[in-house]
């Protein structure tokens, strides 16, 4: 662990593993109303519904982006392709822009869209060779191309962007804690080391540990962990001049997005490295050597060694440990710069009670899409406005007893499971009232 925490320091290893505090206690849920300023009356705005999905073999497309053209009005597909964007009255007569890495991008008039399910088919892109003027044959000087070329791809100025988080935790098919908050984040310029800072817009949780055993699983940071997924701005496990000897690197693939080449660079960790380290899968732009996409995981192979980055406090008599820890981060581009766009994280724990026949298994998620954003020159975020970066989700916000809760603010669809556990909660909160 020495070497990792060398190159990271404590503060940074914690925020970008998404780390866990397990306790021996029980927390039941609770409920209410939080109410907070919304960006758009009722009535100032329509609202979409739809999926993107493979032209050819109906395959859902999840993570597409979704953007308003002229502004940075975004939301994305969820894991099973589903969208909801909210479109102000005043930009119903614009368009909007769906792409996906390895498919055409598709514009569309809003004014076409229906309220509710539309199906978004997109086309796969075919790479031609002709195509391809430069084909990179060392893939360390390619991964090289992209350190040195960071300060030029990705934007030098603050922003302040509006952001949906959320976060879940479950035991199966059954939902312990969840989290969701519109927030909105300072982004610092990426030629520089000061972190971001978020801010609290709206929020809601519903927490029911009775159904699941005696522990209580709590996700430290929020939207500070997935802040910590952007690579480019915290580059230091896998995109920093002294880790690269701790990776091999392979060019595989080429695609496109767009009307770019896109390059798919491999990497894992070199056999020698006993530290758990990452690997996965970087998308380059060919001519810029941006990366405008990342998927990767947590080597998890050294249960221990995995388990004390993740695990902050465990009860007597258990053994616990990640079995899976998966990574995804993209960026967009506005005006020639790359910026952070969304991030994701999904993070499986075994728990083997040494008393216990079974052994359990919990499921955690954390994720933030960006929805809105502009270049600024206020100051950042200060006093109790700002976020604490180890806040716990989980303990602070309530509200699930309002269906319309967001108001007009974008968010990310929910999973048809999510939708589900919140129709549930909803329910047992019209019971408690009646």
């Amino acid at each position: 662990m020495k070497a990792i925490e060398k190159h990271l320091g404590l503060k940074t290893r914690f925020f970008l593993i998404l780390m866990m505090g397990l306790l021996s206690t029980s927390l039941i849920a609770n409920d209410g109303i939080r109410k907070k300023k919304v960006v758009f009356e009722e009535g100032t705005y329509k609202e979409f519904k739809g999926k993107v999905v493979d032209a050819k073999s109906g395959d859902n497309l999840v993570f597409a982006n979704i953007t308003i053209e002229g502004t940075n009005i975004a939301t994305v597909t969820n894991s099973e392709g589903y969208f909801i964007l909210k479109v102000p009255n005043d930009m119903l007569n614009k368009r909007i822009s769906v792409s996906y890495i390895g498919y055409d991008k598709k514009d569309l008039p809003i004014a076409t869209l229906k309220n509710d399910k539309n199906k978004i088919k997109l086309e796969v892109l075919t790479v031609s060779l002709d195509a391809i003027t430069v084909f990179p044959k060392d893939p360390n000087l390619l991964i090289e191309a992209v350190l040195n070329n960071r300060k030029l791809n990705y934007t030098q100025d603050e922003n302040m962007m509006t952001a949906f988080y959320r976060e879940t935790i479950r035991k199966r098919r059954a939902y312990a804690s969840l989290s969701e908050a519109v927030v909105e984040v300072y982004k610092q310029a990426y030629n520089n080391q000061k972190t971001d800072a978020v801010k609290l817009l709206k929020g809601r949780k519903s927490v029911d540990y009775s159904k699941i055993d005696t522990l209580l699983f709590k996700l430290q940071g929020g939207p500070y962990s997935t802040l910590m997924l952007d690579i480019m701005k915290s580059p230091y496990m896998i995109l920093s001049y002294d880790m690269l000897d701790q990776y091999d690197f392979e060019i595989g693939n080429i695609t496109r997005q767009d009307n770019r080449i896109i390059y798919v660079l491999n990497f894992k960790q070199k056999d020698w490295v006993p530290e758990p380290l990452f690997y996965g899968s970087l998308y380059i732009d060919s001519e810029t050597m941006a990366i405008v996409s990342a998927s990767y995981n947590v080597n998890t192979e050294d249960k221990k060694a995995v388990g004390d980055l993740f695990i902050k406090r465990k009860p007597a008599g258990a053994d616990v440990y990640p079995t899976k820890a998966t990574y995804l981060v993209t960026y967009r581009e506005s005006d020639g710069k790359w910026i952070y766009g969304y991030s994701r994280g999904e993070v499986t724990f075994k728990v083997n009670w040494k008393r216990r026949l079974f052994n359990s298994y919990y499921h955690t998620g954390i994720e933030m899409a960006v929805t809105d954003w502009e270049k600024t020159e206020e100051k950042t975020f200060r006093g109790a406005e700002r976020m604490k970066t180890n806040i716990v989700m989980s303990d602070t916000e309530l509200g699930f007893a309002d269906t319309d809760f967001w108001g007009a603010y974008n968010v990310i669809e929910p999973e048809k499971s999510i939708e589900s556990a919140i129709k549930k909660i909803q329910k047992n909160i019209e019971k408690l009232n009646n």
